[in-house]
């Protein structure tokens, strides 16, 4: 499984880094550009968009060249069929958002989109499955998919940061089911953080830079989603069913924390502004590197809290939610008084 796994991020890797200069050519000929026209653009001149699509194609290429070199069990082609269908509808729906710049399609256009992937992947079996009744589980789901999609599209803010965190934390869930041998999540966490690794050196490129755009953020955004539907947490304690929260724990507790500075502000938290943590800590004096990097290693940790908590029986793993839950309170706490001072 190791082996696959390996093979399909390197297929990955290889495809999204060849593809993604071909991506910026075409964004540039048919002049699909994200021009710094508002207060909340960093960058001075037009940036090409159509990244998302390089990464899509090599994420999708590394799985159907596994599919036809390898034999799989039956439910996980059915799994990964629904999870390229997902990113596919999700792409679409970035694309267009992308083309109709800076307007873009309204939010309620954007939620119905959202909704009808979550239903693909409902369509495929990928959901929640230790909530009944079966009506809730598929509520809850359409509502856990459009919010970490959302999620990762927020969090498209600063060069690398959606992306190296779309490594992170498929990363996080590749090392929780390996042990499991949920092929499924192996494969497509394998080929995510393949794709989206490769995509960081031409997002982070001075001269030949390229954007992801709602296309990328929103397709990783609803990936990771269903990554995070593939697999068992509760081998040992149904706390483990907080282990995707916890690897997904920075893209939400920001966009937790942006809507919560919003709201209290009386803005929509729908709408773009320099309000982000990742922005406060560059207006601190943090480079975008180091932001990155930061935003990684906090990815990482809390990857390895979700893993213990796979691992360890009721009371420790209870303990470990509740010590994430006070230290993201406390952080809370701290970075309003950052951002208020």
């Amino acid at each position: 499984m190791i082996v696959l796994c390996i093979a399909t991020f390197l297929a990955a890797f290889l495809l999204t880094f060849l593809l993604t200069p071909l991506a910026r050519w075409a964004a540039l000929r048919w002049n699909i550009l994200d021009h710094p026209r508002t207060a909340v653009k960093t960058h001075k001149e037009p940036v090409p968009y159509l990244g998302g699509l390089a990464i899509y194609a090599g994420i999708a290429g590394a799985l159907l060249s596994l599919r036809w070199a390898t034999h799989f069990p039956t439910g996980t082609l059915r799994s990964l069929r629904g999870l390229l269908l997902g990113g596919a509808l999700m792409a679409v729906l970035g694309l267009i958002d992308d083309t109709k710049k800076p307007n873009g399609l309204s939010v309620t256009t954007k939620l119905l989109f959202q909704f009808a992937a979550a239903a693909l992947l409902i369509h495929f079996d990928i959901r929640i499955h230790f909530i009944q009744p079966e009506w809730l589980a598929d509520a809850l789901t359409v509502l856990w998919v459009a919010g970490i999609s959302n999620a990762i599209n927020l969090i498209d803010i600063m060069d690398g940061l959606a992306a190296s965190q779309a490594v992170a934390v498929s990363m996080g869930f590749l090392l929780i089911s390996i042990p499991s041998e949920h092929v499924y999540v192996n494969v497509a966490a394998a080929a995510v953080a393949g794709a989206a690794l490769a995509f960081i050196p031409h997002n982070m490129s001075r001269r030949r830079k390229i954007f992801m755009g709602d296309t990328g953020s929103l397709m990783l955004g609803l990936l990771l989603a269903g990554l995070s539907l593939g697999t068992s947490y509760t081998r040992l304690s149904e706390i483990g069913v907080f282990a995707p929260l916890l690897i997904l724990g920075v893209p939400v507790y920001d966009t937790l924390f942006v809507s919560v500075m919003r709201l209290k502000q009386g803005k929509s938290p729908f709408m773009g502004s320099k309000d982000h943590l990742a922005q406060k800590l560059r207006a601190k004096g943090f480079t975008t590197e180091q932001v990155v990097l930061s935003f990684v290693a906090a990815t990482g940790a809390l990857s390895s809290c979700a893993y213990l908590l796979t691992l360890t029986p009721f009371v420790f793993s209870l303990g470990i939610v509740v010590a994430a839950v006070l230290v993201g309170i406390i952080l809370m706490v701290a970075l309003h008084d950052v951002v208020v001072h």
